[in-house]
């Protein structure tokens, strides 16, 4: 294969179900990934949203990696800007020291919900978060490196000691491809939230620096797919997200409809299904369609790795969703323990 295929999971939430729900569904999932051989499966965080069940990756990267053999399971991502970065170190520490050479730290730096509800994660509410996120990360690659300051107030935090997963930025701007560079992260960018990311794969390509934890630009990309045996009823799939986001832009947020009802819900939009929501790039179709598609979207981005990311009303379908990738693309597929 030209690149890994890997999955980005954002527990969504069917009408009618719970959130824990949602959460057993991830682990299912995931199982069902780690058989059929993706390389990693990320947790995305976002917070009160009634139709995304994890706020809080950290959380769910233990009972992923325990029920799961062969996949790296890390966060997609952590968003920095709620937490301290000394918590962060001694989180995903813990999970390395737990599931050693499994765990990623993949860091973000948008808000994953409204503004009210990032300033209710303030812990200090006296005036506004300050925009800190590069020192933020930077105190916390240090950390990662157990290289905690040497003077100043954090000085006698020398004595700690990290067990570092393995770090990389997120991004959708142009900001994020900076930093990458800058300090030498792999670089994980969202083109399902932003497909017009190429320049920026360019540039971080381009001024990438060498660092301690990777000599080599190494660039993924996230894309939306929904795989079904034809194009036509990939399509049809798909409307469940396309209702989600299009009442998102307006203020409304919901958890994931039905099909059926959203696809009555896209008729009155009076707009061809495949043209909603503007500005985002959705991949549904059969397998040879899906994978054509992100080969081309890898090439453009000049990715070693696709996260496949999707919202769908039925848990089965979704997960035959995935199998169809895997077969698409010819992943090495293992026996369930127990068969």
């Amino acid at each position: 294969m030209p690149f890994a295929l890997s999955v980005l999971d954002q527990s969504p939430i069917p009408e009618g179900s719970t959130a824990g729900d949602a959460l057993r569904n991830t682990i299912d999932l995931a199982r069902l990934a780690d058989e059929l051989g993706y390389r990693r499966y990320w947790l995305a965080e976002h917070h009160g949203t009634p139709g995304l069940a994890c706020a809080s990756p950290e959380a769910m990267i233990g009972p992923v990696a325990s029920a799961t053999t062969r996949l790296r399971v890390g966060s997609g991502g952590v968003m920095l800007p709620h937490y301290s970065p000394l918590k962060i170190a001694e989180t995903f520490s813990m999970l390395n020291g737990l599931y050693p050479g499994r765990i990623d730290l993949g860091i973000g730096r948008a808000a994953g919900t409204s503004a009210a509800v990032a300033y209710a994660l303030q812990r200090d509410r006296r005036q506004p978060a300050p925009d800190d996120f590069r020192e933020q990360l930077e105190e916390l690659l240090n950390y990662l490196a157990n290289r905690p300051p040497a003077d100043g107030p954090f000085r006698r935090l020398s004595d700690m000691r990290f067990v570092s997963p393995e770090p990389a930025l997120l991004g959708s701007s142009p900001q994020s491809a900076i930093w990458a560079a800058e300090l030498g992260l792999p670089y994980v960018f969202a083109d399902f939230i932003n497909p017009e990311g190429v320049p920026m794969a360019a540039y971080y390509r381009q001024h990438f620096v060498p660092s301690d934890r990777l000599s080599t630009p190494r660039m993924a990309v996230a894309a939306w797919a929904i795989c079904a045996s034809n194009d036509e009823e990939a399509l049809r799939l798909s409307a469940s997200f396309r209702m989600m986001m299009l009442l998102l832009y307006r203020g409304r947020l919901v958890s994931v409809p039905p099909v059926e009802k959203a696809l009555c819900f896209l008729e009155k939009e009076g707009e061809p299904i495949d043209r909603l929501p503007a500005r985002r790039r959705i991949i549904a179709g059969s397998p040879s369609t899906v994978r054509a598609a992100l080969e081309s979207l890898a090439a453009e981005y000049g990715a070693e790795e696709v996260f496949v990311v999707n919202i769908m009303y039925d848990h089965t379908l979704r997960r035959r969703s995935y199998e169809l990738i895997a077969e698409a693309f010819g992943l090495n597929r293992t026996r369930p323990a127990g068969l």
